[in-house]
């Protein structure tokens, strides 16, 4: 069972209403914080990205108030603040996001904004692998893709938690740990599942490039991405071009598009190179809409695992996952 994010008038459709009170000069007051059993206040937690929103919301359970800003589907690299934003910055007590630069347009409020809260950045947890970028080395930010990092940056989200609220340390630990147990199942038929692809098949083309860790850790080839490691670039006719030729030349079964990016210019790059377009979009930059097969962390792994291993010539075996164990506290 997971607990549902706090929202605290921050989701989508209270925007309109808080734009036309700031228009009517009547001012907005702040937010009431929920309060646990014993009616004391929880500690305020806003996350950035909905990956890092949804193992927070994993660990912290019952006994944080959680505010997550991106909406699932949305994407970090794009993303502009909006006014309201800073309101909940400013209220925070920790402030968990990717970092990286994943976010940017988030980083740059944190950064700027009279925030007094603790601030975190999760994904710099892990070593980062590093991409070219207009001539020098960046790491890549795209830390997720491999359920070992996750691993990494659900402890480091359990130790800030305790920090922030000592007397719930034991609640903590335990959600930590149930969702570790869950992530090493993950990453071991991650591996197996992956395996079963034909050795000369376990090659990658994506829109972006978001799979590296992913790659790195299950033993498969990035052989090429439309564009680079930013969803705000945008590729030239010419590399279209290069893209389709090196498809063509790598004999892959199908390539993939990503749910948080227009799919038309691979789609383009596979009827140029005369592959199919995998059915399933891949989930890169966000979680899944709630109820949907990508709906946690977890699941974006085990659905990207179905689409590339049946894309790609495997045989997939289902992921049974032990919903049970998982119960937040």
């Amino acid at each position: 069972m997971k607990v549902r994010t706090q929202s605290c008038g921050i989701k989508q459709q209270w925007l309109i209403l808080i734009s036309t009170l700031v228009g009517l000069g009547l001012g907005l007051g702040g937010c009431n914080t929920p309060t646990n059993s014993t009616g004391e206040q929880k500690p305020r937690v806003v996350s950035t990205s909905t990956i890092i929103t949804d193992l927070t919301e994993q660990v912290g359970g019952n006994e944080i108030a959680l505010t997550g800003i991106l909406e699932p589907g949305a994407d970090p690299h794009t993303y502009e603040p909006v006014p309201i934003d800073s309101q909940v910055l400013e209220e925070a007590d920790l402030i968990l996001y990717n970092g990286y630069n994943l976010e940017p347009g988030l980083i740059r409020l944190i950064d700027s904004s009279g925030v007094n809260a603790k601030k975190f950045a999760v994904g710099e947890v892990v070593q980062p692998l590093d991409f070219d970028y207009e001539g020098r080395r960046e790491p890549d930010p795209h830390v997720w893709g491999s359920a070992e990092n996750a691993i990494a940056m659900v402890n480091a989200i359990r130790d800030r938690l305790i920090e922030l609220s000592p007397e719930d340390k034991e609640t903590f630990t335990e959600n930590a740990a149930q969702l570790t147990e869950e992530l090493q199942r993950v990453d071991q038929w991650v591996t197996q599942q992956i395996q079963t692809i034909p050795a000369n098949q376990r090659r990658l083309v994506t829109t972006h490039d978001a799979f590296q860790y992913y790659a790195r850790a299950y033993g498969l080839d990035v052989t090429g991405t439309l564009i680079g490691i930013s969803t705000e670039e945008q590729p030239s006719a010419r590399t279209v071009s290069r893209l389709s030729d090196a498809v063509k030349a790598a004999k892959v079964p199908a390539i993939f598009a990503e749910t948080t990016i227009n799919p038309a210019l691979i789609r383009t790059v596979a009827e140029e190179a005369g592959v199919q377009l995998a059915s399933q979009e891949l989930y890169s930059d966000s979680i899944g809409a709630p109820g949907g097969e990508g709906d946690s962390y977890i699941k974006m792994i085990v659905a990207n695992t179905r689409t590339i291993v049946e894309a790609l010539g495997g045989n997939y075996t289902a992921f049974e996952q032990q919903e049970a164990s998982l119960l937040v506290r």
